[in-house]
């Protein structure tokens, strides 16, 4: 990796009496700062030392970046001292890895992580502190979980040779006992991650919510009617009428009005602001964004936010340039080396298994080629090609303004055994061209074109450096 230089004349003029405004929001970097971005890491092991054709080239795009981001959506914690246990609310599994993670994704290049996600709190606040508490000894910055509600959703500040990188976690996605809040009166705040929450509404034909009014209307004690005569509520869901049927999403005001004030705060004491949100909504199957998630991430950039980061779903949704800033939808999986072990009892009995003749392998893919045990079956199936494939994402900044941003094709070996797969590699012809091809057509909507040069995608600007 070259040397760094802080160049201090590539940021914007101070006043004429030598102080910034304490409102700007104008990114701040030295030229050539680079953001390295990747979507989910889900990782048991250490694996700089082992045997795995084709990562040393991952490797070493994440070490050039100034600041390089991954999510961290696994637990770190040595079980055989461990003295938590697996939670009756869980993200779908009980994610875990040995302590030795830590080191190891800070020699891959990991130097700055999102924390909240719905697998924060799988092994409870004993695995949520061990986890911050190995991260840190490892010199890797993360925000997202804490002790209350403001440790939580504080920034969490990376010094580079380039300029200061400020990061806010959230999540839409969480089990509800893991959210923290704030102290009130005598009663003490609550630790957990840090949340958005959203209000779901099912979408349906006019006319079908006409029959749900009269079913709702046939029950006893069906509760207030809604005022509003194009939306029903039945069952603890609500339903509205539109064009289209589906899924919206209206994010809470008071989480809205916080998030803004972190990340603002967030950007008054750094040069550059990184906010990143893990969304499942409205699914896994989903390759767009929620509804509310344009005009959120449009608005964290307004607030101070140099980028913004989508993961969640497990899969690549599309890119947006906003004001010269880029908001990545999400970024899919870059660890999907799921050899967790222990599982836990409830998952276990969750896919009919019994711990005493089955193994947490059968457990695991279970889970996964099967999905999420539902009334009429399984749903939610992640065992698909689509799954293991991904980009690595890298910004380039030049004059404060976005340069360049490059998109690294990766495929997480689908097709190999279970305990080999997960763990990325570079990919380019047909397999390459077809997972930038497939951005390529997301980004379209929101008005981004992806060149591809090389097996490479490439969204680059021109001379005046603006979108």
């Amino acid at each position: 990796m070259e040397e760094n230089s802080h160049d201090n004349n590539s940021r914007p003029a101070r006043r004429a009496d030598g102080y910034d405004t304490v409102g700007s929001i104008e990114t701040n970097v030295a030229d050539g700062f680079t953001m390295v971005a990747v979507g989910d890491l889900i990782v048991a092991r250490p694996l700089m030392e082992g045997q795995h054709p084709g990562f040393d080239a991952v490797a070493e795009i994440l070490r050039k970046g100034d600041a390089t981001f991954g999510n961290m959506e696994t637990l770190i914690f040595d079980i055989r001292s461990f003295k938590g246990s697996p939670q009756a609310e869980h993200g779908g599994a009980y994610h875990i890895s040995l302590p030795e993670v830590g080191p190891d994704l800070k020699a891959m290049g990991f130097n700055i992580m999102g924390r909240a996600n719905n697998h924060t709190l799988d092994w409870g606040l004993e695995g949520m502190r061990e986890t911050g508490r190995i991260l840190h000894e490892s010199g890797i910055i993360h925000a997202g979980a804490g002790e209350s509600l403001a440790e939580a959703g504080a920034a969490r500040f990376l010094e580079t040779a380039r300029g200061r990188v400020a990061l806010v976690s959230f999540t839409t996605s969480f089990t509800p006992m893991s959210r923290a809040c704030a102290p009130a009166g005598e009663a003490p705040g609550r630790p957990g991650l840090y949340a958005l929450r959203l209000t779901e509404s099912i979408i349906v034909p006019p006319m079908m919510l006409e029959n749900l009014r009269q079913v709702r209307n046939t029950l006893p004690n069906p509760g207030p009617h809604h005022k509003d005569l194009n939306r029903v509520g039945l069952a603890r869901l609500t339903f509205k009428a539109g064009d289209k049927a589906g899924y919206s999403y209206e994010p809470h005001a008071g989480d809205v009005a916080d998030i803004l004030r972190n990340v603002r705060r967030g950007k008054q004491f750094s040069d550059f602001c990184i906010v990143t949100n893990h969304c499942h909504e409205p699914g896994n199957w989903s390759q767009e964004p929620a509804d509310y998630e344009q005009s959120f991430a449009r608005k964290m950039i307004d607030a101070g936010a140099d980028a913004y980061i989508g993961h969640g779903p497990h899969q690549l949704r599309g890119i947006e340039i906003y004001k010269g800033r880029p908001i990545l939808y999400s970024l899919g999986n870059f660890f999907y080396d799921d050899l967790r072990t222990p599982v836990g009892a409830d998952m276990f009995a969750l896919y009919g298994k019994d711990p005493r003749t089955d193994t947490d392998a059968e457990v695991t893919v279970d889970e996964e080629t099967k999905g999420y045990p539902t009334a009429d079956g399984f749903v939610g199936a992640l065992a698909a090609p689509i799954f293991y494939e991904s980009v690595i994402s890298v910004s380039r900044f030049e004059q404060n303004r976005l340069a360049e941003l490059r998109l690294y094709p990766i495929e997480l070996g689908f097709a190999m055994r279970f305990a080999n797969r997960g763990i990325p590699r570079l990919v380019n012809g047909p397999q390459g061209k077809a997972i930038l091809e497939r951005l390529q057509k997301l980004s379209e909507p929101f008005g981004t074109h992806i060149a591809i040069e090389n097996g490479v995608g490439i969204i680059s600007f021109g001379p005046s450096l603006e979108r």
